[in-house]
């Protein structure tokens, strides 16, 4: 198989099955450099290029898009790094990622840290990455610096972000980030959840699961989510609301959207895949804030996602060391508060949603097209002409068992780990190029403004 493509030289990608923004068909892909030119009939002949054919049981789906990934370099590389974590995308079909702004020191909430990342980040990515910028107290004259230097929007929290460098903006703070925002027509992601329930609730601790998820109450979400898009409404900002779990939250997002609202929302893997009543006590691997809730409000999300009121589904990776998860203790309330799965999100989400009659191309537009459009990635998340020549090939109908000590995360911790999942990923491309795991990175760092 030819793997490089450097001169401009015409390359054909032929699959029986193949995602494209129509949907599913038998065609050829056709690749000039690091574009796609055209998508042809299957048999299409075209003079002096190169041919790639898929297996039988292999698909051509657009390289993944994942929005939501906590890379934490600089300052906490112990616990991931953009070599580990862009490599670990590459492997689970993810060809760009957007990296969040916390957990790296220092936070993104400046121009010079984005420059500190930019600076790390260089030479090191086996993918394309962007960068959010941080939305914080104190920080609203630095937001359109970031904007113009190429954010693709701002995070904030509503509540103890986890890390001290990055608080939370209070109602009054947070009306000013979104006035500030809307005035250049920037996006604002929040992390939706209310202190003031949270606060009411019973602390977490101790080894049993169902004692986390009452500190961690459906309502603090349902809440935080109300005065975002009441916010949203008064001010004008578009917003996004991050990994929504409370599917009570959902008919808050439809309505807002009804009215006119901007307002679009994600959820993830793990709340798709796992179940409160099935955790085991002491598995703080499947630690996550907000939490994964009940059988049926899982149940819930599928159905928000079939009528299309969550729009995206991304992997919030959000990994540490393993003793910031107190796997020794089990103690929910001391463990660090993170899934890591960026390398399994494709598989964990296909064997779930095959399962309840969807089929690949709703699995494309909610991880490739529904965040390269969030975010206003014009040439990422679809095979068309135009487009950025990345790939994923996925043997869909393939099982395989999780081992966390063979994934690429920089730490061998996952609640997939021992979990059957269908779906591998054989191979991904980035603009034109097969990745090669063991070479040299080729990834490139995105502004909002080359995308």
């Amino acid at each position: 198989m030819t793997t490089t493509n450097d001169t401009g030289r015409l390359r054909v990608i032929r699959a029986r099955r193949m995602v494209t923004a129509e949907g599913e068909t038998s065609a050829s892909v056709v690749v000039r450099g690091d574009k796609i030119v055209g998508v042809e009939p299957f048999g299409v002949a075209v003079p002096d290029a190169d041919v790639v054919r898929l297996a039988d049981d292999e698909v051509l789906l657009p390289g993944l898009v994942d929005t939501h990934v906590h890379v934490n370099d600089p300052g906490r590389t112990d616990w991931e790094g953009f070599p580990s974590a862009t490599r670990a995308a590459a492997a689970g079909g993810v060809t760009t990622l957007v990296d969040m702004p916390l957990n790296s020191i220092p936070p993104t909430v400046d121009v010079a840290a984005l420059d500190t990342k930019r600076r790390t980040a260089a030479e090191q990515l086996f993918i394309d990455v962007g960068f959010w910028g941080g939305a914080v107290p104190g920080n609203v004259p630095d937001l359109r610096p970031l904007h113009e230097a190429g954010v693709f929007g701002f995070k904030c929290f509503l509540l103890h972000s986890g890390v001290d460098e990055f608080p939370p903006l209070d109602p009054r703070r947070l009306e000013a980030a979104m006035r500030e925002i809307a005035s250049f027509d920037g996006l604002l992601i929040v992390h939706a959840e209310d202190p003031a329930e949270i606060a009411h609730a019973p602390a977490a601790h101790g080894t049993r699961y169902g004692d986390f998820l009452a500190s961690r109450p459906r309502e603090a979400e349902n809440r935080a989510v109300r005065r975002t898009v009441d916010l949203a409404r008064r001010t004008g900002c578009r917003v996004h609301i991050l990994h929504v779990s409370s599917a009570e939250a959902v008919p808050i997002i439809a309505e807002a959207r009804d009215q006119g609202v901007g307002v679009t929302a994600e959820t993830c893997p793990h709340y798709l895949t796992f179940a409160a009543e099935d955790i085991p006590g002491g598995a703080t691997q499947y630690k996550c804030c907000p939490p994964i809730r009940e059988r049926d409000n899982r149940d819930r999300l599928w159905q928000a996602l079939r009528d299309g009121v969550i729009d995206l589904v991304v992997s919030d990776h959000s990994p540490s060391t393993p003793n910031l998860k107190c796997l020794d203790t089990g103690d929910f309330g001391a463990a660090w508060g993170g899934i890591s799965s960026l390398q399994l999100g494709l598989p964990a989400t296909w064997t779930e949603a095959r399962a309840r009659g969807f089929g690949l191309p709703d699995v494309v537009r909610w991880m490739a097209q529904a965040p390269a459009l969030q975010t206003g990635m014009r040439r990422k998340g679809r095979i068309a002409a135009g487009h950025d020549a990345d790939f994923c090939v996925l043997a869909p109908d393939e099982e395989f068992l999780v081992d966390a000590r063979e994934l690429h995360h920089k730490n061998a911790i996952t609640p997939y780990d021992g979990r059957r999942l269908t779906g591998v990923v054989r191979g991904t491309w980035l603009r034109g190029r097969r990745i090669d795991l063991d070479s040299a990175p080729r990834g490139r760092m995105l502004t909002r403004q080359d995308t």
